[in-house]
């Protein structure tokens, strides 16, 4: 690799997927996800990703692009023997530099398929074509290698596209280079999250602390039946968990019990944790979700020491034959009702002698709405062997598969502010 410009600090850094199989629907690109986590860590801010498909002058444009915002240019993918991969050859030329092939890279790839009792294929030979000028990047997991290049101070690392050669030849090759020119600056990330709200209501509550913390990225996401907030911060290690800690506590002091976990630690994790520890035992009845609620909690390994089972009565007859709702609470109250709800439960806690079970009907659609039960209107129920009952309603809004998920979810943190002793 010629000499690096730029500053010995961190800078920031852009990232190229490069395969015009991602800009179709049936790939994703997840190598992005893994790399900003990575750049992140060392307090390397990603400002621009994308997905170039193989055409050599589309990446020579993105590349263009991104060198007039980025010190730090990241490509995956095309390094392949085939004639769409076309990676090498393409950034190359936009390097100005010419390619030579490695004639004792090539005798050991011809090796590498030999001890495999194979002859190489001829079209594997441009895998021996490298960057002149450019320093190279073994991959000890496959036959691509990559390369690591500058251009008018703008760094290129040139990677394959299969997400374990390309992960260890960061871990091997990149990281300890860009670590150690980052001089202790690292980045710091938090991320809290919350059940049971919306977007906006959550949006309303921290205002005033996102105020305060306007120097430092604060992100909100939501998705069906959950918020997160992420906070962000860089800096020398000991300062950024500083200030990251002082940022998180001004937004618990706001939000509270909202928040249910963090960084990864999902809801079902969250509940099973509190049953295990308070040694309760959990039932399900489940209408509208048809087991989705069951499912989260089993995800959970372990969850045999406190899950003791489902019932899934989408049925008024099932609700009445396995979960003993009476017919009178049904033809009066209908399917979808608190009474229902209710009943569910205390018929799944009596069934499965369970401390606790929590219940979910509603109407997922997206059809069976009507003017006062419109689709997304859901009901939970919730009964302990202490002979405590609680009901709620809930309307959401979205298709079937998000009314399903948020009511999913909902279920699960009516229990689990249940567990803790706070008010639903």
């Amino acid at each position: 690799m010629t000499e690096a410009a730029g500053p010995a600090t961190a800078s920031t850094a852009g990232i190229i997927a490069i395969g015009s199989e991602m800009l179709g629907p049936l790939r994703q690109d997840t190598n992005s996800l893994w790399l900003s986590a990575r750049l992140e860590e060392l307090g390397i801010p990603v400002v621009r990703k994308s997905v170039v498909g193989d055409d050599p002058a589309l990446l020579a444009e993105e590349l263009s692009f991104l060198a007039r915002s980025a010190h730090y240019v990241i490509t995956t993918g095309g390094l392949g023997p085939t004639a769409d991969d076309v990676t090498v050859a393409a950034v190359a030329a936009w390097l100005g530099a010419p390619l030579r092939r490695d004639e004792v890279f090539l005798e050991k790839m011809r090796e590498r398929f030999a001890r495999r009792g194979f002859e190489m294929p001829a079209c594997n030979a441009k895998q021996a074509d490298f960057i002149v000028g450019a320093t190279l990047l073994e991959n000890p997991k496959g036959t691509a290698p990559g390369f690591w290049a500058v251009r008018e101070g703008v760094e290129v690392v040139i990677l394959p596209g299969v997400p374990s050669e390309m992960r260890e030849i960061m871990e091997s090759s990149v990281l300890p280079v860009l670590r150690e020119r980052a001089g202790g600056v690292v980045g710091r990330r938090r991320v809290l999250r919350i059940a049971g709200m919306g977007e906006s209501a959550v949006e309303e509550l921290v205002a005033p602390v996102y105020a305060k913390w306007k120097d430092d990225p604060v992100t909100i996401l939501a998705s069906p039946g959950e918020v997160q907030l992420h906070l962000a911060v860089r800096g020398e290690p000991a300062a950024a968990d500083a200030r990251l800690a002082a940022m998180e506590a001004d937004f618990r002091a706001v939000l509270g019990a909202r928040i249910f976990g963090e960084d990864a630690e999902d809801l079902a994790r969250v509940v099973g944790r509190l049953l295990r520890d308070g040694r309760k035992t959990l039932a399900l009845a489940e209408s509208c979700t048809g087991g989705m609620v069951a499912s989260l909690v089993t995800d959970v390994p372990g969850s045999s020491e406190y899950f003791q089972g489902a019932l899934v009565t989408y049925a008024n007859a099932a609700k009445e034959d396995l979960l003993g709702v009476e017919s009178a609470v049904l033809r009066e109250a209908g399917a979808v009702s608190d009474r229902t709800a209710l009943a569910m439960a205390r018929g799944a806690q009596a069934r499965f002698d369970a401390d606790v079970a929590v219940s979910v009907t509603g109407i997922a659609g997206p059809d069976g709405g009507s003017a006062e039960k419109p689709v997304g209107t859901v009901y939970f129920g919730l009964a302990d062997r202490d002979g405590a009952t609680l009901a709620k309603k809930r309307l959401f809004i979205g298709d079937r598969a998000v009314i399903r998920r948020a009511a999913s979810l909902q279920a699960l943190e009516l229990l689990r502010r249940h567990l803790v002793g706070e008010q639903a």
